[in-house]
């Protein structure tokens, strides 16, 4: 049976902190509990900036901020009654350029980002 858009189905992967911990062993030969230290410190240093209304911008990659949500009055799906949502502050990453080149115009990465092999091909 034909796709009905015509295209063929592309499987996704997600990409899990467990496989970021598993590159920065791979690139850096770093022993794998120092490798776990660094993903996990970059993790809890972009979360504590934006517990304290920093901004972290990564040249290149993109800025994490954090925006307000107004309160509202939303309603209860189950049973149609009014509620009060507070107002609160929500995580938000706006890409850079590159980084938006880079999804839409794939070229090989640098060498630290690369799932190849290194070296030239024999």
């Amino acid at each position: 049976m034909a796709d009905p858009a015509g295209e063929h189905a592309i499987k996704e992967h997600t990409m899990t902190k467990a496989e970021l911990v598993e590159e920065v062993t791979r690139v850096t030969e770093l022993p794998r509990k120092e490798s776990e230290a660094v993903v996990e410190t970059i993790f809890e240093s972009i979360i504590a900036a934006l517990q304290s209304d920093d901004k972290i911008e990564i040249r290149g990659f993109g800025s994490f901020r954090t925006r307000q949500r107004r309160g509202r009055t939303g309603r209860n799906p189950k049973t149609g009654a009014k509620v009060e949502v507070p107002p609160k502050k929500i995580p938000y990453f706006k890409p850079s350029k590159e980084l938006k080149d880079y999804v839409n115009n794939p070229r090989p990465a640098h060498a630290h980002g690369s799932h190849e092999p290194h070296g030239p091909q024999s």
